[in-house]
């Protein structure tokens, strides 16, 4: 299987990219892990313009949209790792998202959603400076894993699984427990 990470933090070393990495550790052995630093790539804002529905593809000139696009397509499973800001994810994902968007789903004659990666599975990272329970309650870090559930269920993926660390501001220590769940569900994104 060909597995693509998205990592959406900017932080080489911080709670999302350690999240991410432990997911990808229990991706046994065999199986291709493909990582992509989406706050390094170089993407030209969406315009709107409405063409990819019509073309199946962004009309923008070649950029790393284009290519990492490709690689969802070829991807079987994705893990998509966010930190979380105001609420949702951090703009470089959220922006190769919008630039994807006939990656993820096209449409019937009707206008009707129709998802171009159905059967594919997912998992989503992110971290959140808010701590428990209000992390969830006022919507920050449920804001981001809702925003990013969004794109990958009109793409028709199956999210198998979330790992959150909220309350990053006082601890930066990942809890045991948290890195075991992010490698359970590595290992279950092969799973058949």
């Amino acid at each position: 299987m060909k597995i693509l990470v998205l990592n959406g933090s900017p932080r080489n070393n911080g709670i999302v990219v350690s999240l991410l990495k432990a997911v990808s550790e229990g991706v046994p052995s065999g199986h291709e892990v493909e990582w992509v630093d989406v706050n390094k790539l170089v993407i030209k804002y969406c315009t709107g313009c409405m063409a990819c529905r019509d073309k199946g593809a962004c009309v923008l000139p070649e950029d790393d949209a284009h290519r990492v696009g490709r690689k969802i397509q070829d991807a079987d499973a994705l893990i998509v790792g966010t930190p979380t800001y105001w609420g949702n994810m951090c703009a470089p994902l959220k922006l190769l998202f919008e630039r994807n968007v006939p990656v993820f789903m096209g449409e019937s004659p009707r206008g009707i959603p129709e998802p171009r990666q159905k059967g594919k599975r997912a998992v989503i990272v992110t971290a959140c400076t808010t701590p428990w329970p209000f992390n969830f309650i006022l919507a920050e870090s449920r804001g981001a894993v809702n925003a990013v559930k969004e794109v990958l269920n009109y793409g028709g993926y199956g999210v198998l699984g979330t790992v959150v660390m909220p309350g990053t501001k006082k601890s930066r220590e990942i809890p045991a427990s948290l890195k075991t769940k992010a490698r359970r569900l590595g290992a279950k994104l092969v799973q058949g």
